[in-house]
């Protein structure tokens, strides 16, 4: 295949990615919502509900309450457009991209960090009790998240030799045996602690709480509505299946595209909908036996992670000493 025509697919496969990711994040959620539906004993509102959800937001009327900036209207775009580049930019389809020089891990954390950040921000904008409890939450677990999954990938990249996250998938499937390395099992465990906490799940938050006792993110967007309330509900979604397509290309980056044809394409959309959908319905069927942890105990799950991925980036050291 020519030059011209490599760069072609490498298009499609960013395309192809952005349009299954940003279609497919909602039919995740409500997969998640069903499972755990069917298990507690309940019917459940079918795989499509979030999409009609969204359909419904964005015929509603767009209210803003009284005294707030032009950063609570902004927020919510700002969440969005962060996620939608790191899903133009992130290896979950093929590790060949345009962008392959943007997909740093230093570059994907800052994007998602700064998306968090703007809802956090808009959250106290309100000037709202709820908003404000929300943001001093979401900003705690984030100052203990974000290190976390900082140094768990960094400790993948180090036998690398590079932090771009394609480099460190297509190290792994030269390399099969990495997979039951020390290193990648901590920083895994790490990685999945971090992304629960960064994603709002259980045992850190209860997406489907609006509890004063227990909200995190429900609190700082309960002043959104209508098309906003819409835009900050599917980035969320979006950047649940961000997350967990991370962590299923990482540990486990099989199926993955890594030349120019579109039959390879094809096959990575079918290994990526498979592997994410395992891991959510896994989550999903964790959640259902997991009660919230009482919040001043979050940090203390989040500390454990974090010491998992420094004994990861310890043991990647190791490893690279006694193989040299």
């Amino acid at each position: 295949m020519t030059e011209g025509g490599g760069m072609g697919v490498a298009l499609v496969g960013v395309a192809a990615q952005v349009v299954l990711i940003a279609g497919g994040a909602p039919l995740l959620v409500g997969l998640m919502r069903q499972v755990r539906a069917k298990l507690e004993g309940r019917v459940g509102a079918g795989v499509v509900q979030p999409w009609r959800d969204l359909a419904k937001l964005l015929r509603k009327e767009r209210l803003t309450p009284n005294g707030t900036s032009g950063l609570f209207a902004v927020a919510p775009l700002v969440l969005a457009a962060t996620t939608l580049m790191v899903v133009a930019v992130g290896p979950f389809l093929s590790t060949r991209s345009p962008f392959d020089g943007v997909a740093d891990l230093f570059v994907v954390v800052a994007l998602l960090t700064l998306g968090a950040v703007s809802l956090a921000l808009a959250g106290i904008d309100t000037g709202t009790a709820f908003g404000g409890m929300g943001a001093s939450r979401e900003m705690t677990i984030l100052a203990l998240v974000e290190p976390t999954l900082l140094v768990a990938i960094l400790a993948l990249s180090v036998p690398v030799g590079s932090t771009n996250l394609a480099a460190i998938v297509t190290a792994t499937l030269d390399d099969p045996t990495r997979v039951l390395s020390p290193t990648t099992l901590l920083a895994g465990v790490a990685l999945a602690v971090a992304v629960i906490a960064e994603t709002g799940r259980l045992p850190v938050d209860n997406p489907s709480t609006h509890l004063e006792l227990t909200m995190v993110h429900e609190a700082m967007i309960l002043e959104y509505s209508g098309p906003d309330l819409a835009v900050v509900e599917w980035a969320s979604a979006t950047r649940l299946l961000v997350f967990v397509g991370l962590l299923a290309n990482l540990l486990f980056p099989w199926g993955i595209a890594t030349g120019g044809s579109v039959g390879l394409l094809l096959l990575a959309v079918l290994a990526f909908v498979a592997k994410t959908v395992v891991l959510a319905v896994g989550l999903a069927v964790g959640e259902v036996f997991m009660a919230k942890l009482r919040l001043f105990r979050v940090p203390e799950l989040l500390a454990g992670s974090f010491l998992l991925a420094l004994l990861a980036v310890a043991a990647s050291f190791f490893v690279r000493v006694g193989v040299s």
